[in-house]
């Protein structure tokens, strides 16, 4: 195990993370062709934001732990003149393995889901192809993309498309195997870029406008370990691989795609099944 591993075991260890809810310490992605066209904000009912990545007209893949609650959903999305605009989610569905209940750095399943949309985006919105990810090696540059706080301190900082720039520091087995990215410069011993509250589901991913790599999905994130205050961003961010998921994100995508919105369906369910997981449907 190298250094900088050894290093990143023990700060995980030590750290407190939460789910990540913006991104401290980038700066706002203003480019019309760039970034909005393929990340979204996601928003419940009850308060909940989160982040997503375009996957297809109609799909946008995000962390299961953001649409857990029984509640209405809908993605909000950024047009080239930056004005935004809601989309409801009709259904969604879950990876089977993931865990209800526990904390994204707990919970032993993978923290994905897919969010099937009432209407396309359009084609001014480019979607993301988790075929064409790829691992993501220790020293590797990624970028994160998300809608959240700059700090957790700017509570009226979120709903803002923001971008940084991130160095991985290898995949870590916690409860689940996750990608961990950080500042490169503070390596999570005191505060700097990473996510923050309102990044869970966001992206991270490499390449230009055009030519985007989706690579992994936020999860949680943690605070530096001499940050001067309690906080749980700028520290450690862990993201789930897209291309260690594929095969399920590509099925259970062409299984959303053949729902028929017009069905009644049950609301966000109580109970968990084997055959689908914690998959819902609204009208």
């Amino acid at each position: 195990m190298t250094r900088i591993m050894l290093r990143l075991v023990a700060l995980a260890g030590a750290l407190a993370p939460a789910a990540a809810l913006a991104v401290t310490g980038g700066e706002v992605d203003r480019d019309a062709n760039g970034l909005r066209r393929s990340v979204v904000q996601i928003e419940s009912s009850k308060g909940e934001l989160c982040s997503g990545a375009v996957i297809a007209q109609n799909l946008v893949l995000t962390a299961a732990h953001c649409v857990l609650q029984s509640a209405s959903y809908r993605v909000v999305v950024v047009d080239h003149r930056f004005r935004r605009y809601a989309v409801k989610a009709v259904a969604a569905a879950l990876h089977p393995s993931f865990v209800p209940g526990t904390t994204p750095r707990t919970q032993p399943g993978v923290d994905l889901a897919i969010l099937k949309l009432a209407q396309p985006l359009g084609p001014e919105f480019q979607p993301l192809d988790p075929g064409a990810s790829a691992e993501v090696g220790e020293g590797e540059y990624v970028d994160l993309a998300g809608f959240g706080l700059s700090s957790e301190a700017k509570r009226g900082s979120a709903r803002i498309l923001r971008r940084t720039r991130l160095v991985s520091l290898g995949t870590m087995q916690v409860a689940n195997r996750v990608l961990v990215v950080a500042d490169e410069d503070r390596l999570a011993e005191t505060t700097g870029s990473g996510a923050c509250r309102g990044d869970s589901g966001g992206p991270i991913l490499r390449g230009a406008p055009g030519q985007y790599q989706l690579l992994g999905i936020v999860s949680w994130s943690s605070g530096a370990l001499h940050a001067a205050t309690a906080t749980a961003c700028g520290g450690l961010t862990a993201v789930t691989p897209v291309a260690e998921h594929e095969s399920w994100i590509r099925s259970r995508a062409a299984a959303l795609q053949r729902f028929d919105t017009d069905v009644p369906a049950a609301a966000p369910p109580t109970a968990y099944s084997s055959a689908t997981g914690y998959d819902w449907a609204t009208r």
